[in-house]
């Protein structure tokens, strides 16, 4: 068996810088420490700080008065940050910079006066906290079909932003369709669609007709490492696997197979793909090629209240 490596894979700058916060914050103030929803979605992730002592919680009230709490990388909304400053929580902010984008142009439409269309999933975390912005002026729209239903008052205020961990090929056959039906729809200059998602859908469609099978490291929860399965299964018709790690394979699984796809989505630990050759080279003497179509060299600064304290001690993955 041969494999290729995917690369770019796994962990994205908002990613890094997430769970950098994470770890100095519980270097810094010790546990326990709180974390509004998952830091990121990866369950070996998740396990690992809570092993250190993180406490991640789906309510505010969860989180005992002035302790500390971290908001994830997927952003939260207004309500939920004046629900922290009520409970005189020392919250720190690791949202990733490209959300924070999303959500300050949700502002600045809704304060025009504009209806937005939100592309995105329903229910995930990175919705919530920008819908969450402006919910009077925000409308989700997850399909195409549900452009055909969408009602206006005005259609010379009309703009659409997008959830960051979208399929780019999805997004786009969204777009097209509310620009056919609404021509004058504004969008944000540069696209909501993060970098690192659009490189790791673009590897997995330049490389997966070289595979007989693909398989995808990451939870499933994570919406990006959905969208990589999806593009490898239903895009390019291969069989396609979305695990968290080795222990969610098995032999059957690659019958016939002569090459394997490896990737991960943006929150998936590089351990956790090294792992997983491990696995296939020991059951099926496998060989490994690194194939890469994209250098990715973004990094993103720590939350103010982490930085000196990061540069005193070091971060995580130094």
């Amino acid at each position: 068996m041969k494999i290729i490596l995917a690369a770019p894979r796994g962990f994205c700058a908002g990613v890094h810088m997430a769970i950098d916060s994470l770890d100095l914050t519980l270097r810094k103030f010790g546990p326990p420490v709180y974390v509004y929803h998952e830091i990121v979605h990866n369950k070996y992730v998740v396990n690992m700080f809570q092993d250190k002592g993180a406490v991640f919680v789906n309510h505010i009230e969860e989180v005992p008065e002035g302790s500390v709490l971290l908001f994830s990388a997927h952003g939260v909304s207004p309500e939920i940050r004046q629900e922290a400053r009520d409970q005189k929580l020392n919250a720190i902010d690791a949202t990733c910079p490209l959300v924070t984008k999303v959500h300050l142009e949700a502002i600045k439409y809704a304060k025009a006066g504009y209806t937005i269309f939100l592309i995105g999933h329903e229910g995930h975390d990175e919705v919530i906290g920008t819908m969450g912005e402006a919910p009077e002026a925000i409308v989700l729209v997850e399909d195409e079909q549900s452009v055909d239903t969408l009602e206006v008052h005005d259609e010379s205020k009309l703009a659409y932003l997008t959830q960051t961990t979208l399929s780019v090929d999805d997004a786009t056959r969204i777009i097209t369709k509310l620009r056919e039906r609404f021509p004058k729809i504004e969008s944000p200059s540069k696209a909501d669609i993060c970098y690192a998602t659009q490189n790791r859908q673009e590897a997995v469609r330049l490389l997966s007709g070289q595979a007989d099978v693909i398989v995808v490291l990451g939870s499933q929860n994570s919406s990006n490492s959905q969208r990589l399965r999806e593009l490898a299964a239903e895009r390019q018709q291969k069989r396609a696997y979305l695990v968290d790690g080795p222990a969610d394979l098995s032999v059957d699984l690659f019958q016939n197979a002569e090459t394997v796809l490896i990737t991960a989505g943006a929150s998936a630990p590089e351990s956790v793909v090294q792992e997983t050759i491990d696995w296939l080279v020991e059951r099926f003497n496998a060989t490994v090629e690194v194939q890469q179509i994209r250098e990715e060299s973004v990094l993103f600064p720590l939350p103010k209240p982490l930085r000196a304290f990061g540069k005193e001690v070091g971060t995580a993955l130094d």
